[in-house]
């Protein structure tokens, strides 16, 4: 595999966030991108996101380390009256700036596109936000279980009859869209090639949810009827459901029609194929929780590892499962390089997860822990042109707080 990374040389100012703009910005560094994460003086909360109940708790800060690997940290505090200084170099140096600031303080801040694309005409300004940029929720501040779970929809539709709607996996739509935001950013970056001019992106985690949820959305939009909520004893389609193994094993099967014949032999009930109580669509229907019930009790009677083997015997689509404990591993991750060794974390965190794009002859940059907050500060300002006095300067006044300082 080639060496070379796609994105060596592109330079990247991370001013965001939490989970997802900041995702974004490790995938662009992940190919080799130079990536300053720039914090306020306390840092970014995510820094603290792996003491956040309900979040698995454990010694070392995992989460920061998976959105913000790779990146180089310095603290700037922009309501210092020096901070225009450092900001406008960032930006002068800059090809990608990053930012997810709700609008209003955006602006206080002077960090929206307009005050900070006049020092760089190529720069690609990146905006996340949580309902879009108009309408009247825009500056409704939101995060991936508001804006993208449940305003697009998904929450109302992933769970069972009767059943509220659950807490989703944290970060699951925030890691979606970042993948939006980062194919923003490289539409942009193409533009640029062809034109020679940056442009204004932008997606939100409610865009990004529609567009998750986006099968749905358009069967509404067609004016479509909707089946009743899922009820895994009484499914709409039997052959499309959750089944449970001897062993306790959850899993999802999908039996597409040309298939049916074929697994009812696989499974040791030939005799459904012919059973008058399912040997039309309309009783079919109407039976659905006796065929069900049966299928409880054929499944419930070996364990998985059989099921595994008759399943792939039959060549039947099906899914296990699995935990958090378990997926780490299993061995396809880390065929695939899914699961990557991190270096440098400390502690029992040996390994991360890679972003899911891959591209043939391109290697990935080896997976580094994120930045100490404000580790990068001085080597940062010599590279951005500022002295020794200047960069004492910028410390007295506090626009870029000292390392010791922010630890104190």
């Amino acid at each position: 595999m080639a060496s070379d990374n796609i994105f060596a040389g592109l330079k990247v100012v991370d001013f965001s966030s939490f989970i997802a703009a900041p995702g974004a910005a490790v995938i662009l560094s992940d190919f080799g991108a130079d990536v300053i994460k720039v914090e306020p003086p306390g840092g970014d909360p995510w820094r603290h996101g792996h003491k956040i109940a309900p979040q698995p708790a454990a010694d070392e800060p995992y989460q920061w380390h998976l959105a913000n690997r790779n990146k180089r940290s310095m603290t700037l505090n922009l309501k210092s009256p020096s901070a225009q200084q450092v900001l406008q170099q960032l930006v002068a140096w800059a090809d990608v700036f990053i930012v997810n600031t709700p609008h209003p303080a955006r602006k206080k801040l002077k960090l929206e596109y307009d005050d900070v694309a006049r020092w760089n005409p190529r720069l690609i300004y990146a905006d996340l936000t949580g309902f879009g940029e108009s309408g009247p929720d825009a500056e409704m501040p939101g995060f991936d279980i508001t804006a993208f779970w449940a305003r697009s929809g998904l929450l109302s539709m992933t769970r069972d009859a009767g059943a509220p709607p659950t807490w989703p996996v944290a970060g699951s739509g925030d890691n979606a869209t970042a993948l939006g935001i980062y194919a923003a950013i490289v539409t942009a970056l193409y533009r640029r090639e062809c034109t020679g001019i940056g442009s204004y992106v932008t997606t939100s985690l409610l865009a990004s949810g529609v567009w998750s949820a986006s099968v749905a959305i358009q069967a509404a939009l067609a004016g479509a009827k909707f089946a009743p909520p899922h009820n895994r004893e009484h499914p709409a389609n039997a052959a499309l459901n959750v089944y449970r193994a001897a062993d306790g094993t959850w899993f999802v099967l999908v039996v597409t029609p040309d298939k049916v014949a074929a697994v009812a032999n696989a499974v040791g009930r030939p005799d459904l194929l012919t059973d008058e109580r399912f040997s039309d669509p309309a009783k079919l229907t109407a039976n659905m929780r006796q065929l069900t019930a049966i299928l409880d009790e054929v499944f419930d009677a070996q364990p998985m590892t059989h099921w595994h083997d008759v399943f792939s015997g039959a060549h039947v689509t099906y899914g296990a499962v699995r935990g958090p404990l378990e997926v780490i591993d299993d061995p396809q991750l880390h065929a695939n390089d899914v699961i990557v060794p991190l270096e440098g974390a400390g502690g029992k965190l040996t390994s991360t997860i890679s972003n899911p794009i891959q591209v043939h002859g391109v290697a990935k940059v080896p997976a580094r822990r994120a930045p100490d907050l404000g580790e990068h500060n001085d080597a940062i300002l010599r590279e951005l042109g500022f002295d020794a006095k200047d960069i004492d300067n910028l410390r007295e006044t506090g626009t870029v707080p000292s390392v010791k300082a922010q630890l104190a």
